[in-house]
């Protein structure tokens, strides 16, 4: 039934995916997952866990997350409501886009798709009010392997336009990369 349109970012890891929406007057329906189609365009994932997140606030801020070593996940993210501006950072030494990161923003209505494959962080700010994220990951959740990278951290210089996001105390207190344990090889 549905298909994915596949659009290429500046590091050619990370994806953006627009799935086929089918829509008339009562409303929409689009297939947020298909292993045919994704496997069809060469993106073999076989995903373990479903997550979602609510933020009541705008200018909520969650990340810079991975997970390390044999826990490290491959994600693929997505807007249910409102509207965030998600990044992902590439944490893989020796690569040519190292710290560098790429930005694109997902919101209920665009229906966008991002996917993160394992050796890159994630962070999103919430654009609007009422947010939930929602995404799959390859890997299961293991609490000794969940890292953190400062959100504001030089070396990777993400301009989130924003003075005081709203964050945890564990993304108030994350080191930056230079002092992380991400051990990521490219």
């Amino acid at each position: 039934m549905g298909k994915i349109n596949i659009i290429e970012t500046k590091i050619p890891q990370l994806l953006i995916i627009e799935p086929q929406v089918f829509g008339d007057h009562r409303g929409w329906f689009y297939e947020s997952w298909s292993e045919r189609d994704f496997a069809g365009a060469g993106l073999d994932y076989h995903f373990v866990q479903d997550n979602r997140s609510y933020s009541k606030e705008k200018d909520t801020m969650r990340g810079i997350h991975f997970q390390k070593g044999e826990h490290a996940q491959t994600k693929l993210v997505w807007c249910g409501k409102g509207a965030v501006l998600d990044v992902a950072v590439d944490l893989r030494k020796g690569s040519p886009t190292y710290s560098q990161w790429v930005s694109v923003e997902l919101t209920a209505e665009n229906k966008r798709q991002f996917l993160i494959p394992r050796g890159f962080g994630h962070i999103f700010l919430t654009l609007t009010e009422d947010v939930e994220f929602c995404y799959k990951t390859d890997n299961f959740y293991n609490g000794e392997a969940d890292r953190s990278i400062r959100y504001d951290d030089p070396d990777i210089g993400i301009d989130w336009n924003i003075k005081n996001p709203i964050l945890s105390e564990k993304d108030k207190t994350a080191p930056f990369l230079k002092d992380s344990d991400a051990n990521f090889v490219y």
